[in-house]
């Protein structure tokens, strides 16, 4: 099903896709990234992606994995990463390993975040090296919305925010902490997420609709961090939501 297109409304800088359903969506932008990443390696002969974990994209994942292109020149890494071994069920490179790099999409060079390091801030130099060296601008990043309005591991209240969403920070990558966040995390900042060729937002449900909402009315970005990724003007953001249940109402 083709997705609808919501006008533009007063403060909203990018744009809407709205499908009927989460499998709708999942079809829709697997065949989109597939396209993006095809672009990619006959273009300039290799391609990356960099993907978020969580329920939402898990479906995505799946489909993706059964696209037929080129795997092998493809590189894959993560926007976020939980301070877990990737044998743990927190991890999303474990769910990334699970539900995308299978069948034909295992021949993807994955880069983790985790290095084994005791902790996030210990792993940083390590990560910020491993990051560091990826060919940039990535060519899609994909990335998720909590209904508290992080994005990424760019949650609001942590340690690291302010460092994170800095326009000119001096790493690609911050350990983060939060109360009540359970595990620390690795994340992206805010710059290297931008440094993309594409950048897709996807939600789904009510909750995080009107967070979205609530996000682009305005207020401080420490508040709800997504902010910081929809106001920017580097690259556009396309946005895309689905309810989580096929009656669960479009948005007004």
């Amino acid at each position: 099903m083709s997705p609808l297109a919501l006008p533009t409304r007063h403060g909203q800088r990018h744009p809407r896709r709205v499908f009927a359903t989460p499998r709708d969506l999942a079809d829709a932008l697997a065949e989109g990234i597939a396209t993006r990443l095809r672009d990619a390696l006959v273009s300039r002969g290799g391609a990356s992606l960099v993907v978020s974990g969580g329920r939402t994209p898990e479906a995505l994942f799946t489909r993706l994995a059964a696209m037929p292109l080129n795997w092998s020149a493809v590189t894959v890494t993560l926007a976020d990463e939980r301070w877990v071994p990737p044998t743990d069920t927190a991890s999303n490179e474990a769910l990334v390993r699970r539900s995308l790099l299978t069948g034909p999409a295992a021949q993807a060079r994955f880069v983790g975040l985790y290095t084994g390091h005791a902790s996030p801030e210990a792993g940083e130099d390590a990560c910020n090296t491993r990051v560091g060296a990826l060919s940039r601008p990535f060519d899609v990043v994909l990335l998720g919305m909590g209904e508290d309005g992080h994005t990424a591991s760019l949650f609001p209240g942590s340690c690291g925010l302010a460092a994170a969403l800095s326009p000119s920070p001096c790493q690609a990558v911050q350990a983060v902490r939060a109360p009540g966040l359970g595990h620390p995390r690795m994340t992206l900042t805010l710059p290297t997420l931008l440094d993309s060729r594409s950048v897709l937002l996807v939600i789904t449900g009510a909750g995080k609709l009107r967070t979205l909402d609530q996000a682009e009315a305005g207020g401080p970005v420490e508040v709800m961090p997504v902010r910081a990724l929809l106001r920017q003007d580097r690259v556009l953001v396309d946005i895309n939501w689905a309810p989580e249940t096929a009656n669960e109402g479009a948005p007004a």
